[in-house]
């Protein structure tokens, strides 16, 4: 498992799980923890604007629940078995299911809410 991090914050780097094709069964789908998939791409300027908020949602909820971004450039086969037309497109998956979704940038206390519903 990688992680990654687009973010740093007082010299403190924050990870994200760096999930794929290859690994999000793993990661997500036999996951017993809720987790945040934010689809992006690097060219996605709503994308990079909400980037810090996944960041920061990562260390909030660190060890309660998995989050992690999914290039959809670089990984297509997920992105079209959730149907991902448009993006950034978050989905919140507990139990290997879809509880929720948010597409487009939002403030982090939207996303604060879905999670804390799903908890």
């Amino acid at each position: 498992m990688r992680l990654i991090s687009n973010y740093q914050q007082s010299n403190i780097s924050i990870m994200t799980l760096e999930l794929t094709d290859a690994n999000f069964q793993h990661n997500v789908l036999d996951s017993d923890k809720l987790t945040v998939v934010d689809f992006w791409a690097e060219w996605c300027g709503p994308c990079r604007a909400i980037g810090p908020v996944i960041e920061e949602l990562s260390k909030d909820y660190a060890g309660k629940i998995n989050v992690g971004k999914l290039n959809v450039d670089h990984n297509p086969n997920i992105s079209v078995n959730y149907g991902i037309t448009s993006i950034p497109a978050i989905l919140f998956i507990k139990g290997g299911v879809v509880v929720d979704k948010q597409i487009g940038a939002v403030p982090k206390s939207v996303l604060d809410k879905k999670i804390q519903s799903h908890l």
